[in-house]
């Protein structure tokens, strides 16, 4: 027994005299300022504490009244990973536009590729597509911004009459919609207007990782797992109902819808290959 013992012991001093970069404690990760990593990001989207399933779940928001969701879609944007000493690191403008979309499992995890090492503890975003790059040439925006070739009729994210990104789009049923066919709809945007000052629902969300680290080393590609609450929609500084607001897009109203989803994401957990 005591030679098992001997030899886990000496197993667990090799393993750890091995590793270069990271120390035997979980807590204790050495860093070096001259290496870079990847870091990634999960958008996982649920309704309170049950996970989003779109056409089948059913959900009931602030306001009392039952909702079943069809479409989700969101814009994040200029995203800066935060230090605690107050630093940050900001991913290069034309890397740091994705399109999330609850239809697609594969768009919900965003990877961020040569992130300088360093124990992040926090992380910023915006909800939509900047000013600067909604008004850029159209050769400027391809890929998940390219207005003339993106997803589906139902899932499209750019206005031709208003031209301009949307920056939220939540379609669903609810039996209080006053539409006859009883769907109701929020595409939220407005980047404060190309020529003259209109709309702005570009909101900043900052979500702090309360005391954790996602700790980037050329070895370790840490996963940040942030959930994305669609109740929050539905109340904040405005409870939103669907009975009094069944369709909504660039009107006034929209920024208190703005208002409230900007407070829709929280960490859940992080974890490191």
């Amino acid at each position: 027994m005591k030679l098992k013992y001997l030899s886990v012991s000496l197993l667990l001093s090799f393993l750890c005299a091995s590793m270069a970069l990271v120390s035997c404690s979980n807590d204790d990760v050495v860093i070096d300022p001259t290496t870079k990593g990847d870091l990634r990001i999960e958008f996982d989207n649920v309704v309170g504490d049950r996970d989003l399933a779109l056409n089948t779940g059913n959900y009931q928001n602030a306001a009392g009244e039952a909702f079943t969701v069809t479409t989700l879609n969101y814009y994040v944007s200029n995203i800066k990973l935060l230090q605690a000493d107050g630093s940050s690191y900001t991913i290069p403008k034309d890397s740091s536009y994705f399109l999330i979309r609850e239809s697609n499992s594969e768009s919900q995890t965003v990877t961020l590729k040569n992130i300088p090492a360093g124990e992040y503890t926090g992380v910023q975003f915006i909800i939509g597509v900047d000013s600067l790059k909604s008004v850029s040439d159209i050769s400027q925006r391809t890929g998940i911004l390219d207005i003339g070739s993106g997803p589906t009729n139902d899932e499209a994210m750019y206005w031709d009459w208003n031209p301009g990104y949307i920056f939220l789009k939540l379609e669903g049923i609810s039996p209080v919609a006053t539409s006859a066919n009883s769907k109701f709809y929020y595409h939220i945007g407005g980047f404060g207007g190309r020529t003259a000052k209109t709309i702005n629902n570009l909101r900043t969300v900052k979500v702090d990782f309360g005391g954790k680290k996602a700790s980037v080393t050329k070895d370790l590609s840490p996963e940040v797992h942030l959930l994305a609450d669609v109740l929050k929609v539905f109340s904040g500084s405005t409870q939103l109902s669907i009975k009094a607001n069944t369709g909504v897009m660039f009107t006034d109203f929209s920024q208190n819808i703005a208002n409230n989803y900007v407070n829709m994401f929280t960490l859940d957990h992080i974890h490191a290959d």
